[in-house]
């Protein structure tokens, strides 16, 4: 592949913009009127439809001569953020934002054990400790919401079960972004999630419409904020550091959307929830501050062997 060499701007400062853009996610979600699906499909659906003619005019060409194994690649990506967008904007509807975006962002767990496993990026001990931290800290908050009742502990695993799927997204984005460009990486991976989110709400018959005309805004405003200012920065920030840290960074994104739940829906978490979030958030500072390699020359020979068989 070649060296990338340094980009024209800080990586971190990229990911802190995404991290911003991001906590609204939650916020816009909540406040459409649809069913899960549909909110999910109109997000990418809007997404690819802003992109397509910058891509047109600047990937069509490395699209058209994409791999085979890179192509599979970028679409089971995709598959796993459409079910990560499945499964987390239902647990909106069972467990309060606050609890659904810490625990959604548990998922640099998942990609600790997939980076060393693939990459053979090591964590070390500190990195080790923050990783418990976090994991007892979502343990707190699911037997507080636990004893709250069994829907809001639903809504607790189906948040968790995205994480699962969006670290196995940002551990193939890893991979692919050393050596795609990121319009027609993101391009590809948001066109197959909207198609897996399209055949899911087929399958289930969902309504398309009609929805409120303000439901269309919150459509357009989750294509442009958290997903282009938000997913698509993360991707281009893959191709410069560790997929953990990429992962690790979002742990700003519950911060933000339980204080914007608190202004717009009154949403008020319990001492409990406060406490295990604030585990968590301690947690992932200890895991990402543990990480301080910046990898601007893209993955070793390595990296790219172990990658192969993601």
């Amino acid at each position: 592949m070649g060296n990338i060499g340094q980009p024209g701007i800080n990586p971190y400062i990229v990911v802190l913009i995404g991290v911003l853009a991001a906590g609204f996610s939650s916020i816009f979600t909540k406040l459409a009127e649809a069913p899960p699906l549909v909110i999910a499909f109109y997000r990418l659906g809007f997404t690819i439809l802003i992109l397509a003619v910058p891509t047109y005019f600047t990937g069509r060409t490395e699209l058209r001569k994409i791999s085979r194994r890179d192509f599979c690649l970028a679409a089971l990506a995709g598959a796993l953020l459409a079910l990560h967008f499945a499964v987390w904007i239902t647990s909106l509807n069972y467990t309060s934002i606050a609890s659904s975006t810490v625990l959604v962002t548990m998922h640099p767990l998942f990609v600790i054990i997939g980076g060393y496993i693939f990459y053979r990026e090591g964590v070390g001990k500190r990195g080790l400790l923050g990783a418990a931290l976090a994991l007892g800290g979502s343990i707190i908050i699911g037997i507080n919401d636990f004893t709250v009742g069994g829907s809001a502990l639903w809504g607790d695993l189906l948040a968790l079960s995205g994480a699962f799927f969006v670290a196995g997204y940002v551990l193939i984005g890893r991979e692919l972004r050393a050596g795609m460009s990121l319009l027609p990486y993101t391009f590809l991976v948001y066109g197959t999630a909207t198609v897996v989110l399209l055949l899911l709400n087929l399958v289930f018959s969902s309504a398309f419409y009609p929805y409120p005309s303000m439901t269309w805004v919150w459509f357009i405003c989750l294509a442009i904020v958290p997903t282009i200012f938000g997913h698509s920065l993360f991707n281009w920030a893959l191709k410069y550091v560790k997929a953990a840290v990429v992962s690790v960074s979002i742990l700003g994104e519950p911060i933000g959307a339980t204080i914007l739940a608190l202004v717009i829906f009154g949403e008020v978490p319990s001492m409990i929830q406060i406490f295990g979030g604030s585990v968590i958030i301690v947690g992932l500072y200890v895991f990402i501050t543990s990480q301080k390699t910046l990898e601007p020359q893209g993955l070793s020979n390595e990296q790219k062997q172990g990658g192969a068989s993601v």
